[in-house]
């Protein structure tokens, strides 16, 4: 019987860090959704890249949207604070290793590699924090942003698509 207890007691523990680590990024951003294929092919053929360009992903999750893009051509780096998605991801995308990185971390406190677009999916409430941090990010360079479902206040999008919303700084 006590075998019982401890491998409950271990499962419980295990299932509260797995909570943790899934609810705490909500603090930073959003909780994780993954993206569907369609809205995936419908954000990268918003951006519109070429091969051979940088996508950003911020929140990148289980890497779904890094393979498409990689796919595609492009040279993608991802941000994820959850570790547990972060080695996903990795797993996932290893096949594209030279494409992709993927970089485990808060991408509010990391400065960010020139890219020609982004992928984010935010809460509302960030989307003037992130509005900001591309313009200090990008001083001055062109890139588009594809935000998924929400939109930043005061910033008319240049087109929309069934809840992603495309921005040109």
């Amino acid at each position: 019987m006590g075998y019982v207890r401890v491998i409950i007691e271990a499962l419980f523990g295990v299932f509260v860090v797995v909570l943790l680590m899934f609810g705490f990024v909500i603090l930073f951003g959003a909780p994780y959704l993954p993206t569907l294929k369609k809205q995936t092919d419908d954000a990268l053929d918003l951006l519109d890249l070429k091969p051979g360009q940088t996508l950003l992903e911020l929140g990148s999750g289980d890497g779904r949207v890094m393979l498409a893009a990689a796919k595609r051509g492009l040279h993608v780096v991802g941000y994820e604070l959850n570790p547990l998605l972060c080695i996903v991801s990795m797993f996932v995308t290893i096949r594209y290793r030279k494409q992709i990185t993927v970089v485990w971390g808060d991408f509010w406190k990391k400065q960010w590699p020139a890219a020609d677009g982004i992928f984010v999916f935010l809460l509302d409430k960030y989307m003037e924090k992130l509005n900001n941090k591309i313009i200090q990010e990008q001083k001055g360079k062109k890139v588009k942003l594809v935000s998924f479902a929400f939109t930043i206040k005061d910033k008319k999008p240049t087109k929309t698509k069934k809840g992603l919303y495309l921005y040109q700084y």
